[in-house]
């Protein structure tokens, strides 16, 4: 075995205030979370977004502390991998971070990784699930930054596209829902909600996102781990924009289950592996006024794996499997054949065709109007 790295990817946050706006704007400069039919308007798109939205978000992360934790604890993820692939695996491995939106960008990884002339990569997402909003666009990312250099193309790597199904992540969840079960006061009575980030349907309906299926298939399977006769419902968060998002959308089903006689709710973040702005503002804060108004009296919320020992065993068992397999490329996961298209990938076409009216639907003025007020307002979350 050569010079082994594991290159760990993820969405990145801001580390201090000043940096919400220039994060955002990173943010929104993405095709993958934006879609529109000219790379021209991605820009000023963006920097309006950006704009409109600092202030609010700002708001937000001044509740949790100011930042976001996603880096310090994404750092300890990768310490505590390497210390068990090194024990697993009697040799040296080198962890490296590699963020889409903010410090330290996947390019800076990258960099790092050819210095110290890793000869054999492991690219892991912390995104159990796949979409093209989140994998995708890294994946992306990493294919264009390998074709433009030799230098890389000599190093032997493989990708793991998801992990959703992995029986060590599985149990892990399995093991943090029963902890917090256990912990109200009726356990075999109380709901189990999990909340995933949401995306539009458009990305499942047009695009052939596998997001909703693995989330779905997940939530099943963590459910069997846990092996209690607990009623649960899956159910999304953080929409945005005048578009139709995955529902049930979680405030919603938050009331309606309330409105049913649930008193008890434990909620599992499902699709998130750190505690960051999302499961820190708008679960614990948002989404718990909103349960206590319609009348839950218990809204208990599970914790992120984050450093949990079975969930970062479950990292490296991942990691092993991956090097024993047969390599992965990036083109392979965002290929035709997966039905999986990054945008905008789409062929323009002239007259009243399915792909025109697609997008004159997108580009129709009254949408835009309510995306700005919606933006405005500042209602919703996207990945903050």
């Amino acid at each position: 075995m050569g010079r082994l790295g594991v290159l760990l990817l993820n969405l990145g946050g801001p580390d201090k205030l000043e940096d919400v706006r220039p994060f955002l704007y990173n943010l929104f400069s993405d095709p993958e979370i934006i879609r529109l039919p000219s790379p021209l308007l991605q820009a000023p798109l963006a920097w309006l977004i950006s704009t409109l939205r600092a202030k609010k978000s700002q708001e937000n992360y001044k509740k949790i502390g100011g930042g976001s934790p996603l880096r310090r604890i994404t750092e300890a993820q990768g310490q505590a991998l390497r210390s068990q692939l090194q024990q697993q695996t009697g040799h040296d491995v080198n962890v490296y971070i590699g963020m889409r939106y903010w410090n330290p960008f996947t390019e800076e990884a990258i960099a790092q990784i050819k210095r110290d002339k890793i000869e054999e990569l492991v690219v892991l997402p912390l995104y159990p699930q796949f979409s093209i909003s989140t994998t995708g666009s890294s994946f992306r990312l990493l294919d264009r930054i390998w074709q433009r250099d030799p230098e890389l193309q000599k190093i032997k790597y493989t990708v793991v596209p998801s992990w959703y199904d992995n029986a060590g992540y599985l149990q892990a969840m399995a093991n943090l829902i029963a902890t917090k079960l256990d912990q109200v006061k009726n356990p075999s009575e109380a709901y189990i909600f999990f909340s995933a980030h949401g995306v539009p349907v458009s990305y499942i309906e047009e695009a052939g996102d596998p997001y909703q299926k693995e989330i779905e298939t997940c939530a099943a399977l963590i459910m069997q781990k846990l092996n209690r006769s607990n009623p649960y419902k899956l159910a999304y968060q953080s929409r945005v924009g005048p578009v139709e998002w995955l529902q049930p959308y979680t405030d919603v089903a938050i009331v309606e289950l309330a409105e049913q006689g649930v008193k008890e709710l434990v909620v599992v973040p499902i699709s998130f592996v750190s505690e960051h702005i999302e499961t820190l503002e708008e679960i614990d804060m948002e989404y718990r006024e909103i349960a206590e108004h319609a009348g839950i009296e218990t809204f208990a919320r599970v914790s992120a794996p984050d450093t949990d020992p079975t969930f970062i065993q479950a990292l490296a068992d991942i990691v092993t499997k991956a090097l024993s397999d047969r390599p992965i490329a990036f083109a392979e996961t965002i290929q035709p054949q997966k039905n999986t298209k990054l945008y905008p990938q789409e062929r323009w076409e002239w007259g009243m065709t399915q792909s025109a009216e697609v997008w004159n639907g997108r580009l129709a003025m009254i949408g835009f109007l309510i995306l700005l007020l919606e933006l405005w307002l500042g209602r919703g979350q996207i990945f903050q």
